[in-house]
Protein backbone atom coordinates (compact mmCIF):
# COMPACT_ATOMS: atom_id res chain seq x y z
CA UNK A 1 0.00 0.00 0.00
CA UNK A 2 1.45 3.17 -1.15
CA UNK A 3 1.19 6.15 1.34
CA UNK A 4 1.69 9.91 0.84
CA UNK A 5 4.31 12.51 1.90
CA UNK A 6 2.48 13.52 5.07
CA UNK A 7 3.04 10.81 7.70
CA UNK A 8 -0.47 9.46 9.22
CA UNK A 9 -0.83 8.05 12.49
CA UNK A 10 -2.21 4.82 12.79
CA UNK A 11 -5.83 5.38 14.51
CA UNK A 12 -5.55 2.84 17.46
CA UNK A 13 -8.14 0.05 17.52
CA UNK A 14 -9.32 -0.72 20.77
CA UNK A 15 -11.28 -3.10 21.53
CA UNK A 16 -14.38 -1.88 20.79
CA UNK A 17 -13.42 -1.50 17.65
CA UNK A 18 -12.34 -4.98 16.88
CA UNK A 19 -15.12 -6.04 14.79
CA UNK A 20 -15.05 -10.12 14.49
CA UNK A 21 -16.33 -11.13 11.11
CA UNK A 22 -19.57 -12.56 10.85
CA UNK A 23 -22.59 -12.01 13.80
CA UNK A 24 -20.40 -9.58 15.11
CA UNK A 25 -20.48 -7.17 12.39
CA UNK A 26 -24.02 -7.86 11.26
CA UNK A 27 -25.47 -6.89 14.62
CA UNK A 28 -23.60 -3.66 14.17
CA UNK A 29 -24.62 -3.67 10.52
CA UNK A 30 -28.55 -3.47 11.97
CA UNK A 31 -27.40 -0.81 14.23
CA UNK A 32 -26.27 1.76 12.34
CA UNK A 33 -28.49 1.29 9.58
CA UNK A 34 -30.56 4.98 10.10
CA UNK A 35 -26.60 6.23 10.69
CA UNK A 36 -25.60 4.90 7.28
CA UNK A 37 -28.35 6.51 5.45
CA UNK A 38 -27.63 9.68 7.45
CA UNK A 39 -23.88 9.60 6.65
CA UNK A 40 -25.23 9.59 2.87
CA UNK A 41 -23.72 5.99 1.47
CA UNK A 42 -24.24 6.67 -2.25
CA UNK A 43 -23.66 10.80 -2.01
CA UNK A 44 -27.67 10.95 -1.43
CA UNK A 45 -27.93 14.09 1.26
CA UNK A 46 -30.12 12.93 4.21
CA UNK A 47 -31.57 9.69 2.43
CA UNK A 48 -31.68 7.85 -0.80
CA UNK A 49 -33.50 10.38 -2.88
CA UNK A 50 -31.55 12.58 -5.22
CA UNK A 51 -30.40 15.38 -2.45
CA UNK A 52 -27.96 17.69 -1.81
CA UNK A 53 -24.36 16.26 -0.50
CA UNK A 54 -23.54 14.99 2.43
CA UNK A 55 -21.57 17.17 4.77
CA UNK A 56 -17.77 16.26 4.52
CA UNK A 57 -14.18 17.16 2.77
CA UNK A 58 -14.07 17.51 -0.80
CA UNK A 59 -10.32 18.68 -1.37
CA UNK A 60 -8.43 15.89 -2.84
CA UNK A 61 -5.36 15.97 -0.49
CA UNK A 62 -8.49 15.55 2.14
CA UNK A 63 -9.57 12.99 0.68
CA UNK A 64 -6.33 11.35 0.25
CA UNK A 65 -5.72 11.67 3.71
CA UNK A 66 -9.43 9.82 4.99
CA UNK A 67 -8.07 7.01 2.43
CA UNK A 68 -4.68 6.39 4.54
CA UNK A 69 -6.68 6.55 7.76
CA UNK A 70 -9.33 4.25 6.67
CA UNK A 71 -6.38 2.12 5.04
CA UNK A 72 -5.06 1.79 8.48
CA UNK A 73 -7.64 0.99 10.51
CA UNK A 74 -8.67 -1.80 7.99
CA UNK A 75 -5.33 -3.52 7.83
CA UNK A 76 -5.40 -3.24 11.71
CA UNK A 77 -9.02 -5.24 11.93
CA UNK A 78 -7.31 -7.93 8.88
CA UNK A 79 -4.36 -8.33 11.48
CA UNK A 80 -6.58 -9.09 14.41
CA UNK A 81 -8.79 -11.26 12.31
CA UNK A 82 -6.22 -13.01 10.91
CA UNK A 83 -7.20 -12.37 7.44
CA UNK A 84 -5.18 -11.55 4.30
CA UNK A 85 -5.74 -8.53 1.60
CA UNK A 86 -3.83 -6.28 0.24
CA UNK A 87 -5.63 -2.54 0.37
CA UNK A 88 -5.95 0.14 -2.85
CA UNK A 89 -6.80 3.59 -2.30
CA UNK A 90 -8.38 6.12 -4.78
CA UNK A 91 -10.86 9.37 -5.13
CA UNK A 92 -13.73 8.76 -6.88
CA UNK A 93 -15.19 12.59 -7.17
CA UNK A 94 -15.80 13.81 -3.83
CA UNK A 95 -15.45 10.53 -2.24
CA UNK A 96 -12.49 8.05 -1.06
CA UNK A 97 -12.52 4.14 -1.91
CA UNK A 98 -10.55 2.45 -0.37
CA UNK A 99 -11.25 -2.02 -1.37
CA UNK A 100 -9.47 -4.90 0.20
CA UNK A 101 -8.21 -6.76 -2.78
CA UNK A 102 -6.56 -10.22 -3.88
CA UNK A 103 -8.07 -12.73 -1.26
CA UNK A 104 -11.58 -14.28 -0.53
CA UNK A 105 -13.07 -12.57 1.98
CA UNK A 106 -16.67 -13.82 2.03
CA UNK A 107 -16.68 -13.02 6.13
CA UNK A 108 -16.34 -9.59 5.75
CA UNK A 109 -18.99 -9.42 3.07
CA UNK A 110 -21.78 -11.11 4.98
CA UNK A 111 -24.92 -12.52 2.86
CA UNK A 112 -25.81 -9.31 1.52
CA UNK A 113 -23.57 -7.10 2.55
CA UNK A 114 -24.50 -6.70 5.86
CA UNK A 115 -21.36 -7.03 7.15
CA UNK A 116 -19.39 -4.74 4.54
CA UNK A 117 -21.63 -1.99 5.66
CA UNK A 118 -21.19 -2.54 9.54
CA UNK A 119 -17.36 -2.45 8.36
CA UNK A 120 -17.64 0.85 6.50
CA UNK A 121 -19.60 1.68 9.35
CA UNK A 122 -17.27 1.38 11.70
CA UNK A 123 -14.00 2.63 9.47
CA UNK A 124 -15.85 6.04 8.85
CA UNK A 125 -16.67 6.06 12.66
CA UNK A 126 -12.47 6.20 13.00
CA UNK A 127 -11.70 8.60 10.00
CA UNK A 128 -14.15 10.98 12.17
CA UNK A 129 -12.82 10.71 15.36
CA UNK A 130 -9.78 11.41 13.40
CA UNK A 131 -10.63 13.86 11.32
CA UNK A 132 -13.31 15.71 13.09
CA UNK A 133 -15.29 15.77 9.77
CA UNK A 134 -17.88 13.37 8.85
CA UNK A 135 -17.11 11.47 5.97
CA UNK A 136 -18.14 9.50 3.16
CA UNK A 137 -15.66 7.08 2.53
CA UNK A 138 -16.33 3.81 1.20
CA UNK A 139 -15.21 0.54 1.30
CA UNK A 140 -15.55 -2.37 -1.00
CA UNK A 141 -14.48 -5.80 -0.49
CA UNK A 142 -13.39 -8.22 -3.16
CA UNK A 143 -15.15 -6.22 -5.59
CA UNK A 144 -18.69 -6.55 -4.31
CA UNK A 145 -19.88 -2.97 -5.07
CA UNK A 146 -18.92 -3.26 -8.43
CA UNK A 147 -20.68 -6.54 -8.86
CA UNK A 148 -23.64 -5.51 -7.01
CA UNK A 149 -24.11 -1.82 -8.95
CA UNK A 150 -23.57 -4.14 -12.12
CA UNK A 151 -26.92 -6.22 -11.02
CA UNK A 152 -28.69 -3.18 -9.58
CA UNK A 153 -28.56 -1.45 -12.28
CA UNK A 154 -29.57 -4.13 -14.49
CA UNK A 155 -32.81 -4.40 -11.94
CA UNK A 156 -33.76 -0.72 -12.53
CA UNK A 157 -33.73 -0.93 -16.59
CA UNK A 158 -35.72 -3.81 -16.44
CA UNK A 159 -38.21 -2.46 -14.17
CA UNK A 160 -38.61 1.31 -16.33
CA UNK A 161 -39.59 -1.21 -18.90
CA UNK A 162 -42.11 -3.03 -17.53
CA UNK A 163 -43.39 0.09 -16.34
CA UNK A 164 -43.44 1.79 -19.33
CA UNK A 165 -44.82 -1.34 -20.93
CA UNK A 166 -48.00 -1.75 -18.26
CA UNK A 167 -48.53 2.07 -17.49
CA UNK A 168 -48.11 0.56 -13.86
CA UNK A 169 -45.74 1.59 -10.75
CA UNK A 170 -43.64 -1.54 -9.64
CA UNK A 171 -42.60 -2.13 -6.35
CA UNK A 172 -39.42 -3.67 -5.82
CA UNK A 173 -37.96 -5.89 -2.71
CA UNK A 174 -36.10 -4.15 0.40
CA UNK A 175 -32.74 -2.94 -0.01
CA UNK A 176 -30.04 -0.77 1.57
CA UNK A 177 -29.44 2.93 0.63
CA UNK A 178 -26.55 1.82 -1.28
CA UNK A 179 -28.79 -0.56 -3.20
CA UNK A 180 -31.62 2.20 -3.80
CA UNK A 181 -29.15 4.72 -4.96
CA UNK A 182 -27.97 2.16 -7.80
CA UNK A 183 -32.01 1.32 -9.05
CA UNK A 184 -32.96 4.87 -8.52
CA UNK A 185 -30.11 6.54 -11.23
CA UNK A 186 -31.19 3.62 -13.72
CA UNK A 187 -34.61 4.21 -13.39
CA UNK A 188 -33.93 8.12 -13.41
CA UNK A 189 -31.23 7.56 -16.97
CA UNK A 190 -34.46 5.55 -18.72
CA UNK A 191 -36.48 8.87 -18.50
CA UNK A 192 -38.49 7.26 -15.43
CA UNK A 193 -38.87 8.63 -11.81
CA UNK A 194 -38.44 6.24 -8.46
CA UNK A 195 -39.37 6.94 -4.87
CA UNK A 196 -38.23 4.84 -1.31
CA UNK A 197 -41.26 3.88 0.76
CA UNK A 198 -41.24 2.25 3.88
CA UNK A 199 -38.76 1.82 6.81
CA UNK A 200 -35.72 0.42 7.45
CA UNK A 201 -34.55 -2.40 6.98
CA UNK A 202 -37.94 -2.60 4.69
CA UNK A 203 -37.33 0.02 2.76
CA UNK A 204 -37.90 -0.15 -0.78
CA UNK A 205 -37.83 1.42 -4.42
CA UNK A 206 -41.17 2.23 -6.42
CA UNK A 207 -40.79 2.60 -10.38
CA UNK A 208 -43.48 4.79 -11.10
CA UNK A 209 -44.69 5.64 -14.66
CA UNK A 210 -44.21 8.81 -16.76
CA UNK A 211 -46.92 11.80 -16.96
Amino acid sequence: MSQGESAVTEPQVSAADQPQAGPALEEAAARDADTDEILDTEGLGSGDEPGGAAPGLTDVADLELEGEIAADYIEGLLDVADLDGDIDMDVEGDRAVVSVVGATLDELVGSRGEVLEALQELTRLAVHRHTGVRTRIMIDVGGYRMRKRTELAETGRDAADEVKRTGMPKKLWAMNPFERKIVHDAVAAAGLRSESEGEEPDRRVVVLPGN
